[in-house]
């Protein structure tokens, strides 16, 4: 089998094709994959069931050992594809403490990290939102000036009278 990631790869029922797709992913897909459930009223505010993690966002762990437990994400590992909770520990035998590492699909995220202006672009963009949506008229947004389309420029296209074949 290759071992180069292909992205003319739709899907496929077997299950060593799909953790070869993830296991070869690019970062800027596997960023992708590292998306987690909206809290119900965030489903609701923001038009999104689901959107990728990032450092700082305030979650709810919803399976496992830790389940109900809440804090915010510390790190995102985009090799392992897992986040690490911020003041959920593991005590180990001798007695020190170590960090937890989860999956994305066992967590639910309470509240999000608005600090980036492309963040907040990507949920207007992609968002079902109309005139009342919270982010029309968020600070950052509105210093981002990189974000507004701009007019392509019009070109003429000038015809050669003197080519006749």
């Amino acid at each position: 089998m290759k071992q180069e990631f292909s992205n003319k790869w739709i899907g496929s029922k077997q299950p060593r094709k799909q953790r070869k797709f993830r296991a070869n992913a690019p970062t800027h897909i596997r960023h992708k994959m590292i998306s987690a459930h909206l809290s119900d009223s965030l489903r609701k505010k923001y038009g999104k069931r689901n959107v990728p993690i990032r450092k700082e966002d305030s979650v709810k762990v919803m399976k496992g050992e830790f389940k109900n437990k809440t804090g915010k994400i510390e790190t995102v590992d985009l090799k392992k594809m897992k986040v690490m909770i911020g003041g959920i520990f593991r005590t180990k035998k001798d007695g020190t403490k170590v960090s937890v590492y989860f999956d994305p699909s066992n967590i639910l995220i309470k509240e999000l990290s608005l600090d980036d202006s492309k963040r907040v672009a990507v949920l207007e963009r992609k968002g079902r939102m109309g005139e009342g949506s919270p982010l029309k008229n968020h600070s950052s947004l509105k210093e981002s000036k990189k974000f507004k389309a701009k007019p392509l420029p019009k070109t003429e296209v000038k015809e050669n009278k003197g080519d006749k074949k």
